[in-house]
Protein backbone atom coordinates (compact mmCIF):
# COMPACT_ATOMS: atom_id res chain seq x y z
CA UNK A 1 0.00 0.00 0.00
CA UNK A 2 1.44 3.27 -0.85
CA UNK A 3 1.43 6.11 1.44
CA UNK A 4 2.66 9.63 2.60
CA UNK A 5 4.43 10.02 6.27
CA UNK A 6 6.01 12.86 7.88
CA UNK A 7 9.53 12.23 9.13
CA UNK A 8 11.69 13.92 11.47
CA UNK A 9 15.49 12.74 10.37
CA UNK A 10 18.70 13.93 11.66
CA UNK A 11 21.04 15.04 9.08
CA UNK A 12 25.20 15.21 9.82
CA UNK A 13 26.99 18.07 7.75
CA UNK A 14 30.52 18.13 7.84
CA UNK A 15 31.63 21.92 9.00
CA UNK A 16 33.93 22.05 6.04
CA UNK A 17 30.71 21.89 4.26
CA UNK A 18 29.58 25.33 5.70
CA UNK A 19 29.50 28.87 3.74
CA UNK A 20 31.69 31.81 4.49
CA UNK A 21 28.70 32.72 7.62
CA UNK A 22 28.82 29.45 8.82
CA UNK A 23 25.65 28.21 7.52
CA UNK A 24 24.83 24.83 5.54
CA UNK A 25 23.70 25.28 2.22
CA UNK A 26 20.14 24.04 1.84
CA UNK A 27 21.31 21.69 -1.37
CA UNK A 28 23.81 20.12 1.17
CA UNK A 29 21.42 18.73 3.38
CA UNK A 30 18.69 17.89 1.28
CA UNK A 31 21.20 16.16 -0.33
CA UNK A 32 22.54 14.12 2.79
CA UNK A 33 19.14 13.58 2.96
CA UNK A 34 18.37 11.81 0.41
CA UNK A 35 21.58 9.60 0.74
CA UNK A 36 20.79 9.03 4.10
CA UNK A 37 17.31 7.66 3.03
CA UNK A 38 18.83 5.64 -0.04
CA UNK A 39 20.95 3.52 2.96
CA UNK A 40 18.32 3.48 5.61
CA UNK A 41 15.40 1.79 2.33
CA UNK A 42 12.71 0.97 4.75
CA UNK A 43 11.27 0.87 8.06
CA UNK A 44 9.56 -1.59 10.31
CA UNK A 45 6.18 1.07 10.61
CA UNK A 46 6.51 3.38 7.21
CA UNK A 47 7.86 0.60 4.58
CA UNK A 48 10.04 1.61 1.83
CA UNK A 49 11.14 4.88 1.29
CA UNK A 50 10.40 5.77 -2.54
CA UNK A 51 10.51 9.46 -2.69
CA UNK A 52 10.30 13.21 -0.43
CA UNK A 53 7.43 14.71 -1.78
CA UNK A 54 7.83 18.07 0.62
CA UNK A 55 10.28 19.76 2.94
CA UNK A 56 8.74 21.32 5.63
CA UNK A 57 11.39 22.62 7.85
CA UNK A 58 15.47 22.84 8.28
CA UNK A 59 16.11 23.28 12.03
CA UNK A 60 19.14 25.42 13.03
CA UNK A 61 22.21 23.17 13.39
CA UNK A 62 24.13 22.27 16.48
CA UNK A 63 27.44 21.38 16.50
CA UNK A 64 28.66 18.59 17.98
CA UNK A 65 31.76 19.36 19.97
CA UNK A 66 35.08 17.97 18.70
CA UNK A 67 33.68 16.02 15.76
CA UNK A 68 33.33 19.10 13.20
CA UNK A 69 29.69 18.20 12.51
CA UNK A 70 26.92 20.20 12.36
CA UNK A 71 23.49 18.30 13.09
CA UNK A 72 20.52 19.27 11.54
CA UNK A 73 16.56 18.07 12.48
CA UNK A 74 15.03 17.87 9.40
CA UNK A 75 11.06 17.69 8.97
CA UNK A 76 9.40 16.05 5.43
CA UNK A 77 6.91 14.48 3.63
CA UNK A 78 7.78 10.65 2.54
CA UNK A 79 5.96 8.46 -0.45
CA UNK A 80 5.83 5.38 1.14
CA UNK A 81 5.54 1.60 -0.29
CA UNK A 82 4.26 -0.80 3.14
CA UNK A 83 3.45 -4.34 2.44
CA UNK A 84 0.24 -5.50 3.54
CA UNK A 85 -1.10 -9.33 4.33
CA UNK A 86 -4.40 -9.50 2.03
CA UNK A 87 -3.18 -6.91 -0.89
CA UNK A 88 -3.80 -8.20 -4.34
CA UNK A 89 -0.14 -7.52 -6.09
CA UNK A 90 2.10 -8.15 -9.13
CA UNK A 91 5.09 -9.21 -8.97
CA UNK A 92 7.85 -10.70 -12.16
CA UNK A 93 9.07 -14.29 -11.66
CA UNK A 94 12.97 -14.30 -10.74
CA UNK A 95 13.73 -17.48 -10.04
CA UNK A 96 11.88 -21.28 -10.01
CA UNK A 97 12.56 -23.77 -7.96
CA UNK A 98 10.31 -27.52 -7.74
CA UNK A 99 8.93 -26.09 -4.34
CA UNK A 100 7.69 -22.62 -5.83
CA UNK A 101 9.15 -19.40 -7.03
CA UNK A 102 10.85 -16.29 -6.56
CA UNK A 103 9.37 -13.20 -6.78
CA UNK A 104 10.73 -9.55 -6.89
CA UNK A 105 7.30 -6.35 -6.74
CA UNK A 106 8.88 -2.95 -6.46
CA UNK A 107 11.64 -3.14 -3.93
CA UNK A 108 10.28 -5.94 -2.67
CA UNK A 109 12.93 -8.78 -3.60
CA UNK A 110 12.26 -11.31 -1.10
CA UNK A 111 8.49 -12.74 -2.72
CA UNK A 112 8.26 -16.22 -2.26
CA UNK A 113 4.97 -18.29 -4.46
CA UNK A 114 5.36 -21.90 -2.96
CA UNK A 115 4.01 -24.35 -5.36
CA UNK A 116 1.28 -25.50 -2.73
CA UNK A 117 -0.12 -22.34 -2.71
CA UNK A 118 -0.68 -22.62 -6.70
CA UNK A 119 -3.86 -24.68 -7.25
CA UNK A 120 -3.70 -26.81 -10.50
CA UNK A 121 0.38 -26.22 -11.60
CA UNK A 122 2.15 -28.70 -12.25
CA UNK A 123 6.44 -28.09 -11.87
CA UNK A 124 7.77 -29.22 -15.41
CA UNK A 125 11.62 -29.91 -15.11
CA UNK A 126 13.31 -28.56 -18.23
CA UNK A 127 16.48 -26.81 -19.36
CA UNK A 128 14.40 -23.26 -17.72
CA UNK A 129 11.93 -25.16 -15.37
CA UNK A 130 8.36 -24.10 -15.57
CA UNK A 131 4.68 -24.38 -13.58
CA UNK A 132 2.26 -25.28 -16.14
CA UNK A 133 -1.09 -25.49 -15.60
CA UNK A 134 -4.34 -27.55 -17.67
CA UNK A 135 -5.13 -24.25 -19.45
CA UNK A 136 -1.04 -24.07 -20.75
CA UNK A 137 -0.64 -21.01 -18.23
CA UNK A 138 2.67 -20.77 -17.96
CA UNK A 139 4.82 -19.61 -14.54
CA UNK A 140 8.44 -18.96 -15.73
CA UNK A 141 11.47 -16.38 -15.55
CA UNK A 142 10.25 -12.82 -16.50
CA UNK A 143 6.54 -13.91 -16.37
CA UNK A 144 4.31 -10.92 -14.74
CA UNK A 145 2.16 -12.89 -11.72
CA UNK A 146 -0.74 -11.38 -10.31
CA UNK A 147 -0.85 -12.78 -6.46
CA UNK A 148 -2.01 -12.33 -3.10
CA UNK A 149 -0.07 -11.36 -0.17
CA UNK A 150 -0.82 -13.90 2.41
CA UNK A 151 1.71 -13.17 5.08
CA UNK A 152 4.91 -9.90 5.44
CA UNK A 153 7.73 -10.29 7.90
CA UNK A 154 10.20 -7.56 8.59
CA UNK A 155 13.75 -8.56 8.79
CA UNK A 156 16.18 -6.41 10.30
CA UNK A 157 19.55 -8.50 9.01
CA UNK A 158 19.72 -12.36 8.18
CA UNK A 159 22.17 -13.22 5.74
CA UNK A 160 22.78 -10.57 3.04
CA UNK A 161 19.54 -8.53 3.46
CA UNK A 162 19.14 -5.66 5.99
CA UNK A 163 16.27 -3.53 6.46
CA UNK A 164 14.05 -5.24 4.57
CA UNK A 165 10.65 -7.35 3.92
CA UNK A 166 9.68 -10.89 2.87
CA UNK A 167 6.05 -11.71 1.63
CA UNK A 168 5.06 -15.19 1.39
CA UNK A 169 2.07 -15.29 -2.37
CA UNK A 170 -0.79 -17.00 -3.18
CA UNK A 171 -2.38 -18.15 -6.31
CA UNK A 172 -5.61 -18.91 -4.08
CA UNK A 173 -8.62 -16.94 -5.22
CA UNK A 174 -9.84 -15.50 -8.13
CA UNK A 175 -7.65 -13.44 -11.50
CA UNK A 176 -5.09 -14.52 -9.86
CA UNK A 177 -1.82 -16.36 -11.94
CA UNK A 178 0.00 -14.97 -14.77
CA UNK A 179 -0.70 -12.01 -16.53
CA UNK A 180 0.13 -10.67 -20.30
CA UNK A 181 1.61 -7.01 -20.22
CA UNK A 182 3.05 -4.92 -22.84
CA UNK A 183 6.56 -4.89 -20.78
CA UNK A 184 6.98 -5.40 -17.22
CA UNK A 185 5.92 -2.94 -14.56
CA UNK A 186 8.13 -3.75 -12.39
CA UNK A 187 9.57 -0.33 -10.52
CA UNK A 188 13.11 -1.12 -9.74
CA UNK A 189 14.97 0.08 -7.32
Amino acid sequence: MFGDVEVCSTVRIIAENLDRNGLAPQRSIITHLLKDLLNMKASKDHGYFLAVTNLKSIGKGEVVNKSGEVLFDVEFNCRTFMPMKGEILQGVVHRVFRHGVLLRCGPVKYIFLSARKMPRYQYISEENPVFLNDELARIENNVVVRFSVLDVRWIEKMWDMRRDFMMLASLVGDSLGPISLCGSDELDL
